[in-house]
C-alpha cells in the first residue's frame, strides 16, 4: 500500500509546504515528535537543495508498508545540473551555498535508507526512507 502526495518546489514557500506535508504524513503513520522532526529536517534539506541548485523539482512523500513495517519514503527529484562529485557532496561539512544545513550526510544520518541517482546535465533523484520502529 503506497499512499502519497507531492509538492512542486519552485519558491522558498514550497520548502515550507513540503515540510508541513512531511510532518502531517509522519504523524499519520505514527511517528513520534522526534522522528517527525528528523523527517521534516530531511525534507527541508532536500527541498532547499532543489530550490538552490536545480531551480525547480518535486518532493514526493509516500506512506509505505513492507514486511509488516510501516514507514515513510521521500523522493526528491529535479532536472537540474546533477551532482558532479557525489563523494565530495557526501563529506561532512561540505557546502557550496555557505549554508549551515545538515547537507546530504545529515539527511543520510536522519533517515534509515538513502540512495542518490544523479546524472550530470540530467538531474538528481534522492530516495530516502524512515521506518517506524
Amino acid at each position: 500500500m503506497n499512499l502519497g502526495s507531492s509538492v512542486e518546489i519552485i519558491t522558498e514557500w514550497d520548502i515550507v509546504a513540503a515540510r508541513q506535508l512531511g510532518r502531517n504524513e509522519a504523524k499519520q503513520v505514527g511517528f513520534g515528535t522526534v522522528d517527525q522532526a528528523r523527517i521534516t529536517t530531511a525534507i527541508s534539506e532536500l527541498a532547499r537543495n532543489i530550490y538552490l541548485y536545480a531551480g525547480k523539482g518535486k518532493i514526493e512523500i509516500e506512506r509505505i508498508t513492507e514486511a509488516g513495517l510501516f514507514g515513510i519514503k521521500i523522493i526528491a527529484s529535479d532536472e537540474g545540473p546533477g551532482i558532479p562529485d557525489l563523494r565530495k557532496v557526501m563529506e561532512d561539512g561540505f557546502t557550496t551555498s555557505g549554508g549551515l544545513g545538515a547537507g546530504m550526510p545529515g539527511v543520510k544520518r536522519l533517515m534509515d535508507e538513502f540512495k542518490v541517482i544523479s546524472e550530470p546535465g540530467e538531474g538528481t533523484t534522492i530516495i530516502t526512507t524512515k521506518w517506524l520502529h
